[in-house]
């Protein structure tokens, strides 16, 4: 069973805390995602996996056994590199199998297993060419083919997308997560790309300031997300933030904004009360929860102004002004409107995200 377990992880480089007391498992044949901005510790924690960095505390464990004092070569693990790190001189077919010739298999195995590997990832055609008559996404099939070829427990892949352009790697992202089903193979991928997370992942550890926000699936962590960092991280265009104070009058709970207020219900308010720090919060909106009209509709319709409309084919991303704020909502394309038109918006009350002011931390 080649399931990953950190245990109270942490490295430091001089005073920096790249990796802060980080706990995960990484369940056997599960696709898990590191997923943070750049210089969030994830692939320090990869590296610390990969045993290309020796943690301050902490232990790692693949398939159950201690692999703290193992060497990278002992730890049955196979990395793919975003440079994709190709021999130059040699052909494909060398490339692939380099790391069998390494551990001095048979030429017969070799030979079958490369073939069989090139088969496999549909680059058969390609073996006797050299990495510079290669496309991109062709280069990357050649780096996964030298992963797979040595049977690993566990494949670390670091940010492996990030050199193709956007069509391609849309492709490949589907075709990696094939792969992964297919070999059955534990996997720990690195990226900053919360599309590809969401796409990819059967679960996501979501990482900021080398310490770990949250752990789930991609549904828990988009509809459920821990804190207001995860939030703003997760989703595309990014959730909508707004500073509220709660208020209540005649039993009546209000959200006030400043430019406007929200009448929410009376067992929202209650929860928000109790479980906040103080009458501060933030209200977290996502720009699909925005609905859009050209008359108030309820009492909770806000008047706005369109700012900027970004027509994005089948949608629309509108930009709403109110009192120097910008909102961003998004619609069908059906909705035709132009800068400068006013318009009004309301909140799904069932989709509001309330956050603590003073924590960040989701309280609804």
């Amino acid at each position: 069973m080649a399931r990953v377990v950190l245990k109270n992880l942490t490295k430091r480089f001089g005073n920096v805390i790249a990796v802060n007391n980080v706990n995960l498992e990484v369940k056997d044949k599960e696709f898990f995602i590191l997923l943070g901005p750049s210089g969030c510790g994830k692939t320090t924690t990869l590296r610390c996996i990969a045993g290309l960095e020796t943690p301050d505390e902490g232990e790692i464990y693949i398939g159950d056994k201690l692999v703290n004092d193992l060497p990278p070569r002992e730890r049955n693990i196979a990395m793919v590199f975003q440079s994709y790190a190709l021999y130059p001189h040699m052909s494909v077919y060398d490339n692939i199998a380099f790391p069998l010739k390494m551990r001095g298999f048979q030429k017969d195995e070799i030979d079958e297993r490369v073939k069989r590997v090139a088969e496999f990832l549909k680059i058969s055609h390609l073996l006797n060419r050299k990495p510079g008559q290669l496309s991109g996404g062709e280069k990357q099939r050649v780096a996964l083919g030298r992963a797979i070829v040595r049977n690993p427990e566990v494949f670390l892949m670091d940010e492996p997308l990030s050199n193709l352009d956007a069509k391609l790697r849309v492709y490949m992202r589907t075709e990696l997560k094939r792969l992964q089903k297919e070999l059955g193979v534990t996997t720990v991928y690195v990226t900053h790309d919360q599309v590809e997370a969401m796409t990819m992942a059967d679960k996501i550890a979501i990482m900021n300031q080398g310490t770990l926000q949250q752990v789930g699936t991609p549904s828990e962590v988009f509809n459920s997300p821990a804190n207001v960092f995860v939030a703003g991280f997760i989703g595309t265009p990014p959730m909508n933030f707004i500073d509220c104070t709660l208020r209540e009058e005649d039993g009546v709970y209000i959200l006030d904004a400043g430019a406007f207020t929200l009448g929410i219900s009376h067992s929202l308010g209650e929860v928000i009360k109790k479980k906040s720090t103080s009458t501060e919060v933030i209200l977290g909106i996502r720009p699909e929860n925005i609905i859009i009209t050209e008359e108030p509709e309820t009492k909770n319709s806000i008047k706005t102004e369109v700012y900027v409309v970004e027509p994005l084919g089948s949608e629309v991303i509108i930009d709403l002004k109110i009192d120097g704020n910008i909102i961003k909502a998004k619609s069908s394309e059906e909705l035709k409107l132009a800068i400068g038109d006013k318009v009004w918006m309301r909140f799904d009350e069932n989709k509001i995200h309330i956050f603590d002011k003073k924590t960040e931390k989701t309280i609804i």
